[in-house]
């Protein structure tokens, strides 16, 4: 719930600052989207440590595993941020407006030390979360957010940096704060629980980890994938540049009510070996879902949402009712982000990890369609379009998860 603070608060800050279209623009259709596709064959790395750090040889395998990865996708994000090979994704492939161009590129080269930061903190969570230690997870959030609302707030006095400029230091400084937590944390749990564990039954090998986490670091980077799609086809929608200046905002709130769910997918991998786990999870799973949609229907409905987007985000009265009507379209993500927690952590507890990617394929084609077809009619505000796309895509995910999951052999 913390971290899903952070767009919001990013959006707050750079919303009040010199051209916010330009800014919020550049930030929610290249700086952002980019960084998350860079690092989606990362993010798994909190379920697999969860799952599998059991000894102090698997767990060591998995850090070293980790830190190689997150190079090689470090390097990647280098070549992109520093040769042409940016302006090329930018204009040629997603299609954003010339004033987008640059300050995209300048933030995207501040978030280098992203992906991974992001590895080193996933990993470390996983353990804390295996080791029972989820609080110092929350804590560790808590001092990203501070990080990033100090940036926020001071930096524009000692420099005259664009919005975009600010906000990507911000959040690079918050995530690397976090990792550098995160594994002063996990020590004592490392030291303490995995380093005296037994040797694991099943011993972790190379050809062992590659089966689980190829088809588990597939999910998060096909769905993410679908983030430039979006902004490269709402480059192409009408109300193009304010699609996607909105785009930062509306998401931002959309992950704020969301982030109630994303980490109950660990929570379920964690408690399910427990006696009667199943069906206490799955009555927890359906009162945080019914909150979290109910939550961002009394925002879409009322005049919170103005407030919201028009006071706080600080957007003009256009982009405020062009953003209202998009979270009114989205109102049951949070619901069904909590299903997909529920069904992904059982499918993860009993390694059977290719379904999830299935589902993952499932909404990537469908929300593909549904974007190219937008684009095609152009006769509807890009922001809009994607918005009603991405739920029905979500929704179709989150059936054929449950499918999957209700096959699974009942707990004894």
């Amino acid at each position: 719930m913390l971290m899903g603070a952070e767009m919001p608060a990013f959006t707050a800050f750079v919303g009040n600052m010199l051209d916010p279209r330009i800014h919020l623009a550049a930030w929610g259709s290249l700086v952002f989207p980019l960084s998350l596709v860079i690092e989606g064959p990362i993010i798994q790395m909190l379920a697999a440590s969860t799952a599998l750090a059991e000894d102090a040889e698997s767990w060591k395998k998995l850090r070293r595993w980790m830190f190689q990865l997150a190079g090689v996708l470090s390097a990647l994000h280098a070549l992109i941020a520093f040769t042409p090979i940016f302006d090329w994704i930018a204009l040629d492939i997603i299609g954003v407006p010339p004033d987008v161009l640059e300050p995209g590129r300048l933030g995207f080269q501040i978030m280098l030390p992203w992906t991974m930061s992001i590895a080193w903190r996933r990993f470390n969570q996983g353990v804390l979360i295996r080791t029972e230690r989820a609080r110092l997870v929350t804590a560790g959030t808590a001092i990203r957010l501070g990080v990033l609302l100090i940036t926020l707030k001071f930096l524009p006095s000692i420099s005259e940096s664009p919005g975009v400029v600010v906000g990507s230091i911000a959040v690079a400084l918050a995530v690397i704060s976090e990792a550098l937590f995160s594994e002063w944390a996990a020590r004592p749990a490392v030291r303490e629980r995995i380093m005296t564990a037994l040797p694991a039954k099943q011993k972790l090998t190379a050809a062992s980890f590659r089966a689980f986490y190829i088809p588990l670091a597939l999910t998060p980077l096909i769905t993410l994938f679908i983030q430039p799609v979006g902004s490269a086809a709402m480059s192409r929608m009408p109300e193009a540049l304010d699609s996607l200046a909105c785009w930062s905002p509306v998401h931002g709130l959309i992950f704020l009510v969301r982030a109630t769910g994303f980490a109950f997918q660990e929570v379920v991998v964690a408690l399910s070996p427990q006696p009667h786990a199943k069906k206490e999870l799955v009555r927890f799973a359906k009162r945080l879902g019914l909150a979290a949609v109910a939550t961002l229907s009394v925002i879409a409905f009322t005049p919170l949402g103005s407030y919201w987007f028009g006071t706080i985000s600080g957007l003009p009265t256009n982009m405020v009712s062009l953003s209202v009507t998009a979270v009114g379209l989205a109102v049951l993500m949070p619901g069904y982000a909590v299903a997909q927690s529920l069904f992904q952590g059982q499918l993860v507890h009993a390694r059977k990890t290719k379904a999830i990617t299935h589902s993952v394929l499932i909404y990537a084609i469908t929300a593909s369609a549904g974007l190219f077809l937008g684009a095609t009619l152009d006769n509807t505000p890009g922001i809009i379009w994607a918005i009603a796309t991405f739920t029905t895509a979500g929704i179709l995910q989150t059936l054929f998860l449950r499918y999957h999951s209700r096959r699974l052999p009942s707990p004894p």
